[in-house]
């Protein structure tokens, strides 16, 4: 309202008043480290590069917007980087896991689009459809897609994240980190994961159902199969 004033916080005037926000200041910002603490914590040794992420049959790789029907640069670079597994023989098989929630935005069939163009059979890609977050895609790999170890492909800035939920999960990961320019893409990225380990921590806690989980499917098994043939 009009000629309103607005009280400013008054700080403690006592040292025992001083002393105890302090304490509770201090409190707050140990509660707010803890998740991003247990994300390093949890990844420790399970970081590498192309070069020596070990041999693993299955990437996954997760979306990351489309611009224009296809995928934005921070994604094609995630692409790029599973196409140099799969061309360097360290992968057989990509599971591609995005967002399909409306029929005029379709992130895996993208991915997938992308992959073919970049040297990877199209028969050795398999769509997930409702990969809507880390969390949903982690538990959709092992659950529905029958994954139990795979390599990780994603930005520096959510990689760690990323293996620490699949790991929740169960799946056995390494993670290997995409670099990229430090535009304001990467900084929002990376202050995004700040508040984003919390949602983690508690999803990696409680397990939570993803937000559709449907019947199992064949789709990696049918192209592992393929692949070994």
């Amino acid at each position: 309202m009009p000629g309103m004033k607005i009280r400013r916080p008054r700080l403690p005037r006592t040292r025992a008043g001083q002393r105890r926000a302090v304490q509770v200041l201090a409190a707050l910002c140990v509660l707010a480290l803890l998740p991003a603490t247990w994300l390093y914590l949890t990844t420790a040794g399970r970081l590498r590069t192309t070069a020596d992420v070990p041999r693993t049959e299955v990437a996954v790789v997760f979306g990351a917007g489309l611009w224009g029907g296809e995928p934005s640069p921070y994604l094609a670079h995630r692409l790029d980087a599973a196409a140099s597994l799969y061309r360097a023989g360290r992968i057989k098989v990509v599971l591609v896991t995005g967002d399909n929630s409306r029929e005029d935005y379709d992130e895996p069939d993208a991915m997938r689009a992308y992959l073919a163009r970049h040297g990877v059979p199209r028969e050795r890609v398999v769509t997930d459809y409702a990969g809507f977050d880390t969390w949903d895609s982690c538990v959709r790999a092992k659950k529905i897609f029958g994954v139990d170890r795979a390599v990780l492909v994603s930005q520096g800035f959510h990689i760690r994240r990323a293996v620490a939920l699949c790991q929740a999960a169960g799946v056995t990961s390494y993670g290997v980190g995409v670099e990229d320019k430090h535009d304001v893409t990467w900084y929002y990225g990376g202050t995004r994961e700040v508040f984003a380990a919390g949602k983690a921590a508690l999803d990696a806690l409680f397990h939570p159902d993803p937000t559709f989980l449907g019947p199992k499917e064949q789709g990696v098994a049918k192209a592992l199969a393929g692949a070994r043939g």
